[in-house]
């Protein structure tokens, strides 16, 4: 039932972007398409805004819009480090808008000027966040010339996230342990990869995730906790075979869990701007379907 069901809704609710998503995945549809419609959320200094993250509506480009604009990028494979998309991002990142000197900020003040959830209300002397740098730096790091200032700059910023890992592991946030997964995923195989000794940063993973995936099924369905795909996306990941059985639990609870309309429910919720909210939980509930089919499609396999 799942899958007719969700394709059904997408076709239905779903924002251009992420019907061409389940195109591609599900329907041999075009990455060409996809990238086409992704640029359309990039503004002129390569950065990304227009409630590309649905939870905020600000149409000033900040790095955790640009990330979620990467993370689009993985989920379509290969990228060409010259497509106008990754320049674009690259030249964002080289400003340093945004950068304190160690991290790119998770909330921009420019939030609070639009919709958006509580979550993504800029307060100033938040906590130092590696969400979303260490994913950037490795994003910089994956594409970037490494003959450049931009991916030395990188290299500094990566090294520094890596050791604040290792002296607040495991980390509360379960968002900025995908960002250091992000990372290591990023350099591995690659000349960057140089920069950690990678046996140690897996095996720091490891135990990152394991602290992080709440066990509790019950707590699942209505509470905003860590399941085991937010980590693993296919079966190739490094990570998989220390979190197979809980990916296995997630899927039984996910077939269980789908809803008649196709999708599955979403455990937050914005408490203001209901009227923007009523637009934005649509989108997110086709954002869920696309990343729940995919992960049960690739656990499939």
């Amino acid at each position: 039932m799942y899958f007719e069901e969700a394709r059904r809704f997408l076709y239905r609710n779903a924002r251009p972007l992420d019907l061409a998503r389940w195109r591609f995945h599900f329907e041999n549809g075009s990455r060409e398409e996809v990238l086409a419609l992704l640029a359309a959320y990039q503004n002129p200094d390569g950065g990304f805004a227009h409630a590309l993250e649905p939870d905020c509506w600000n149409p000033n480009s900040s790095p955790v819009q640009t990330w979620c604009a990467t993370e689009i990028l993985r989920e379509l494979g290969p990228t060409d480090k010259a497509h106008p998309i990754v320049q674009g991002i690259l030249h964002y990142l080289s400003l340093g808008t945004d950068f304190d000197g160690h991290v790119w900020a998770n909330c921009v003040p420019t939030n609070n000027d639009f919709p958006h959830a509580p979550w993504w209300t800029f307060a100033p002397g938040a906590p130092v966040s590696y969400n979303p740098t260490a994913s950037l730096a490795g994003f910089i790091l994956h594409f970037a010339e490494s003959d450049t200032p931009l991916y030395a700059w990188a290299c500094a910023i990566a090294g520094e996230a890596y050791t604040w890992f290792e002296a607040n592991a495991p980390l509360e946030s379960f968002h900025t342990a995908a960002c250091f997964v992000e990372l290591y995923e990023y350099v591995k195989d690659t000349p960057a990869a140089a920069l950690f000794d990678m046996a140690a940063f897996r095996a720091l993973l490891t135990r990152q995730l394991a602290a992080s995936v709440t066990a509790d099924e019950a707590a699942w369905k209505t509470e905003y906790v860590c399941k085991p795909s937010l980590f693993i996306h296919d079966k190739s990941s490094d990570f998989y075979p220390s979190l197979a059985a809980v990916c296995e639990t997630e899927c039984r609870f996910l077939r269980a869990a789908q809803a008649p309309d196709g999708t599955w429910p979403l455990t937050w919720a914005w408490g203001a701007y209901p009227a923007q909210w009523a637009v934005s939980e649509n989108w997110w509930k086709a954002d869920l379907i696309l990343k729940n089919t995919r992960f049960l499609e690739a656990m499939r396999g």
